[in-house]
């Protein structure tokens, strides 16, 4: 098998492992590692134009069209944990090219999907390659580049890949769906996909299985549940309302699931992330900083479009353009604290962008129930820089607190958290547009909130983040 890990997590005798001080000269494993993480976050960003076309072509109902894009949004953030387990057990690279394998090949029948039915189907199991993907980005990362300095390098590229996801989703599914029909959405997967493998097998060291790391099956099940009826009840409450029965039997079931995953990892001999890692100030901080910036940016981005579609009258392609500000920002920002990290640390990087972010969304809270276009533009650019520059600190941070055996398992924390702050944000600013007085009014206190969210991630910065990078 072209993916196959070493047993008993010895190293890998194909080709000596990268050099420590250095990291790998070719940049072919970042190219690899990143390619896989732009598919999987262009898919969520391009598919939400392309959502009314397949809805009218499919005569799919409203539920079948919510569930084009929220079947997708649970499978993934519920099973992030499950594939960091098993990269951790199994080898990260073997599984990672399985997840980008799975991803592919359900891209492809989403793009030949004849129903609504089958499309969500796709969608699904799409979702669950994704999963498999994120957690062994950041692992084989810190496996290919272990010099801290290119580990901060690598770790800025791999987040700028969500800005230039973000920033290319909208426009390339407008494009797309003008031009050659909305299933390219999805064929447009099929030679990203295909290039990574060849350089994930090509190029990038395989990893060492650990065998003592069972995956506690009860655990997985109980977060799976957790974090899917979290977000279900989230995404729900943009639409039903907070005080919805079915929002509130969500959260007090996904309660419940959290309670019992944290009684299993007490008694479980193998714990998917010791308690020892949890209590740490980096881990937990890291991940609620992760939390609490893609709340803030991501309900921006939901509401921005919301406003600029119903309140201006924008067409998609045209919405997208006009967020281009705040998404465009990401491309470099990471980039460029990946290299300042070096010589400031990731703690000023970190609080920085939290707090430029912070300025941003108070700005347009500020400027007004129904400002002119020129003066959003300043707001975006500095929460898409903000949290874009804060990201590869917040990275480093998590990654730095957790032995390499817990790699995998860190990532996927990490990017659970994340994803619980986005279907957050997007659920809060979904009711505060739906249920304020007039939709100035609720856009601005949304903008009001994803301030504070910011300035509360800058506290936890200054407290949790390590003042100088880790060093090997």
């Amino acid at each position: 098998m072209a993916c196959a890990e070493p047993a008993g997590g010895g190293e890998p005798t194909s080709r000596p492992g990268p050099d420590p001080e250095s990291g790998p000269r070719s940049p072919a494993p970042l190219l690899a590692v990143c390619a896989g993480y732009f598919m999987v976050i262009l898919d969520v960003t391009a598919i939400n134009v392309a959502v009314p076309v397949i809805g009218r072509e499919l005569s799919a109902s409203l539920t079948g069209i919510q569930w084009i894009t929220d079947g997708y949004t649970l499978v993934f953030a519920g099973f992030l944990l499950t594939g960091g387990a098993l990269g951790d057990r199994l080898g990260n690279r073997r599984v990672f090219c399985w997840g980008v394998a799975v991803f592919t090949l359900a891209s492809a029948a989403c793009a030949l999907a004849g129903s609504a039915p089958s499309l969500v189907a796709a969608r699904l199991v799409e979702g669950l390659g994704a999963a498999l993907i994120v957690p062994g980005s950041l692992a084989l990362l810190r496996q290919s580049y272990p010099a801290p300095a290119a580990r901060s390098r690598a770790f800025g590229l791999w987040g700028s890949m969500a800005g230039i996801a973000a920033a290319a989703g909208p426009l390339l599914g407008g494009l797309l769906v003008a031009t050659l029909g909305w299933r390219w959405v999805f064929l447009v997967n099929l030679p990203v996909g295909v290039a990574c493998l060849l350089l994930t097998t090509r190029h990038v060291d395989r990893s060492p299985r650990r065998a003592d790391r069972p995956v506690d099956l009860p655990a997985q099940c109980a977060v799976v549940a957790a974090v899917a009826l979290l977000t279900a009840a989230l995404n729900e409450a943009g639409r039903r309302g907070w005080s919805d029965p079915a929002v509130l039997a969500g959260v007090v079931l996904a309660v419940l699931a959290g309670a019992a995953f944290a009684v299993r990892e007490r008694l479980a001999r193998a714990p998917v992330l010791p308690p020892g890692l949890l209590r740490s100030r980096a881990m937990s901080g890291g991940a609620a900083i992760g939390l609490l910036f893609n709340f803030g940016f991501y309900g921006m981005v939901f509401t921005a479009s919301l406003y600029f579609q119903h309140q201006r009258g924008l067409s998609a392609l045209r919405t997208g353009l006009a967020l281009f500000p705040a998404v465009v920002m990401t491309m470099f920002a990471s980039v460029l604290s990946g290299r300042l990290s070096r010589r400031t640390g990731d703690r000023p990087l970190v609080v920085c962008g939290m707090l430029l972010a912070a300025l941003g969304l108070a700005g347009w809270a500020a400027a007004g129930s129904d400002p002119g276009y020129p003066l959003l533009v300043g707001p975006m650019a500095a929460a898409g820089f903000g949290t874009s520059f804060a990201l590869t600190g917040s990275t480093a941070t998590v990654m730095g607190a957790v032995p390499p055996a817990y790699s995998g398992a860190a990532s996927a924390l990490f990017n659970t958290a994340r994803q619980v702050g986005s279907a957050t944000g997007v659920a809060l600013g979904g009711s505060l547009l739906a249920t304020a007085a007039d939709y100035g009014t609720g856009l601005r206190t949304g903008m009001a909130v994803g301030a504070l969210a910011y300035l509360v991630a800058a506290v936890l910065a200054w407290r949790c983040v390590p003042a100088m990078p880790r060093r090997s």
